[in-house]
């Protein structure tokens, strides 16, 4: 059946966490008869330092240390003030989720960074990225491994009957393949990452949430080339944003690919852009449930294998409003309800 649910990025402030997830669950309650939802552990990103993913993922490694310095998220020997604020940050989320949550039963999914994009992101305290370090890379992965075990149990904790879905968000991962991410000193570009080396680093994560009982998605934003690998380390789905994958969502060479993850038994999660309102005919779904239902026709996908599809929004420069949020998730409910009678056809 056809789904619906989203990264977890939301507006608001500190004041506004359990008002957030409830206001999330709500309206995914609403979607139309016949489309699931999945419900997700919302981010309020605007708190500060701390909020944003990279923070949230960073400070639950397992004995790596982080702290905030002059260049981002690096490394350290001890817990620096802010990630004890993102620490913090956690402790409030989950508590606001056992509140919003309580007595839920069915899917439940949570987004961090995956390792790849967190290697990437995050200094060593020598002051390159972890990326440029091979062991160091390696270590970065066993402690998030070693961190999503015990995410997934702290999410069971809180709403005991949840069944959990991790989103890995995996965004520079067609940087770090092609070897174009400048050094620290910006004077040289850090070498390029085969394949082989790509799937090795995602797959002891990827086993780690499913020894813990939970499925897994990782997310490629735009970077199709990045979908052999992920396919090959074993995970449940991959996510894409087909809107940028090309014109009206077609590049015949994605989809190639994304018919023989598909055919494999991998799963698809769809990320689409805010849909364009006109005053007199309103939002332009139509389009939307387009950019999807017409290239799996077109690359000869069975119609019926769209109702396996779940669609979340694409993520954006911008906030905006909660209004604005919760206005996206029922048209993705629309557009759901859509290919849900697409795929029966």
């Amino acid at each position: 059946m056809t789904a619906v649910s989203g990264h977890g990025p939301w507006p608001g402030g500190e004041r506004d966490v359990l008002e957030a997830q409830q206001t999330a669950l709500g309206e995914l309650a609403e979607l139309p008869t016949g489309v699931d939802a999945v419900p997700f552990l919302t981010q309020l990103t605007q708190r500060g330092p701390g909020a944003d993913v990279l923070g949230r993922t960073a400070v639950r490694l397992t004995e790596m240390p982080v702290e905030l310095g002059p260049h981002g998220w690096k490394l350290t020997e001890r817990p620096g003030l802010d990630a004890r604020r993102a620490e913090a940050f956690w402790r409030e989320d989950l508590g606001a989720l056992a509140v919003a949550a309580h007595g839920h039963t069915g899917p439940l999914t949570v987004e961090l960074l995956g390792p790849w994009t967190l290697a990437a992101q995050l200094w060593s305290a020598r002051g390159d990225r972890v990326l440029a370090d091979t062991g160091a890379r390696a270590d970065l992965g066993l402690a998030l491994a070693e961190s999503l075990r015990t995410l997934v149990s702290d999410l069971v904790a809180q709403v005991p009957g949840a069944e959990v879905t991790v989103q890995l968000a995996e965004p520079l991962l067609g940087q770090v393949h092609a070897g174009v991410l400048p050094t620290f000193s910006g004077f040289s570009r850090l070498r390029a990452v085969a394949g082989p080396e790509i799937v090795e680093g995602l797959e002891p994560v990827l086993a780690a949430v499913r020894d813990a009982g939970a499925r897994s998605v990782v997310h490629l934003g735009g970077t199709w080339v990045g979908v052999p690998p992920v396919v090959l380390a074993g995970a449940d789905a991959l996510g894409l944003d087909l809107a940028a994958v090309g014109p009206d969502g077609w590049n015949e060479r994605a989809w190639e690919l994304l018919a023989r993850a598909v055919e494999r038994g991998t799963g698809l999660w769809a990320g689409l852009p805010p849909a364009q309102v006109s005053q007199c005919a309103g939002p332009a779904l139509g389009r939307l449930a387009d950019l999807v239902a017409v290239p799996w026709r077109r690359i000869g996908l069975p119609a019926a294998r769209l109702a396996d599809v779940t669609l979340l929004a694409a993520p954006r420069s911008s906030l905006g409003s909660s209004d604005a949020h919760r206005a996206e998730l029922a048209n993705l409910g629309r557009i759901a309800e859509t290919l849900a009678e697409r795929a029966e056809a």
